[in-house]
């Protein structure tokens, strides 16, 4: 029960992340695989999270705070590839950065959260107009020992 609790309040703060303005995020990742290419260095700062190739960042939706392994707050970018495409992409990649599946929902809008250490990652993939616009929020995540008595 306290779980899904948990998690719920975890969508949900990540839904309403989504909703605010965002500052634009970079990466210089490379993608696994024999057609590798450099990401962009606006996504070099995010080396714990897997970008596909030609990705572009919504330098008005995202807003970010730190680097490394240590940033929080929301990235969104666009890919030209169907959504199908994103949902497979990270359900293969996620793990090997290290992220563990917590909960996946395969829907118009696909919601994607895992955990690594003392964080938690919500990606949510949509259409948008001409391509996959998608959003990926990290927070640091809350331990039995930062939880107040109920």
């Amino acid at each position: 029960m306290k779980k899904s609790c948990s998690l719920l309040i975890l969508l949900l703060c990540f839904v309403i992340s989504a909703c605010t303005p965002m500052a634009p995020v970079s990466s210089t990742k490379v993608m696994t695989g024999p057609d590798a290419e450099e990401i962009p260095p606006s996504f070099a700062q995010f080396p714990d999270i897997p970008f596909p190739e030609k990705t572009v960042m919504n330098l008005s939706k995202t807003k970010i705070l730190g680097s490394g392994d240590s940033w929080t707050g929301s990235i969104v970018f666009n890919a030209p590839y169907n959504t199908g495409a994103m949902f497979d992409f990270y359900m293969s990649e996620m793990p090997k950065f290290g992220w563990e599946e917590i909960a996946v929902v395969r829907s118009e809008m696909s919601n994607l959260i895992y955990s690594r250490g003392n964080r938690v990652a919500l990606i949510l993939i949509g259409a948008s107009t001409s391509n996959t616009e998608v959003s990926l929020t990290v927070v640091p995540r809350k331990t039995s020992s930062s939880r107040t008595a109920q």
